[in-house]
């Protein structure tokens, strides 16, 4: 999967990021906090903060321990809430899992370019299938992410 883009739910304007197949034919959307939209919106417009976002630390912080992440996967979805994980190598090699928020797994996944997995489970139960009759809305969707910037989220921070 990749992340397609960052959107708005317009019944609560909670932001989500949509995952999509190679194929673009299911598309996958994933309701996330403010904070980590814009973190992953950083990433997906080239942005690079001046200080490390704590994505960024995560990644620094594997990296000089001699780790390496793999993969991510979302491995489950119970009630509405999705879980996933992060696969990743220590430095003498051995493969460790460690269970993260999607949201999370997704803004370290981008910033290594690690690849993203969604279990068939997660798929065949919250998936959106992109049929013709949904093209127009698909359409509209694409157009309102495309033209998404971080700055659209700066509303949402406090600034000092």
């Amino acid at each position: 999967m990749t992340v397609g883009g960052l959107g708005f739910d317009p019944r609560n304007l909670s932001p989500l990021v949509l995952l999509r197949d190679q194929e673009e034919l299911n598309f996958l959307p994933i309701w996330i906090g403010v904070f980590e939209a814009a973190s992953i919106a950083m990433v997906l417009q080239g942005v690079n903060p001046p200080r490390p976002l704590t994505h960024d630390l995560l990644a620094s912080m594997i990296e000089s321990l001699g780790g390496k992440v793999e993969r991510m996967l979302i491995t489950d979805i119970k009630e509405g809430t999705f879980f996933a994980s992060i696969e990743y190598q220590t430095k003498d090699g051995k493969k460790q899992t460690m269970d993260a928020r999607p949201s999370d797994a997704i803004a370290l996944a981008l910033r290594v370019e690690a690849p993203i997995f969604v279990s068939e489970q997660v798929m065949m139960q919250a998936k959106l299938v992109n049929a013709e009759k949904d093209a127009e809305e698909t359409k509209k969707f694409k157009d309102f992410i495309a033209d998404l910037k971080p700055e659209d989220f700066t509303k949402y921070f406090k600034k000092d």
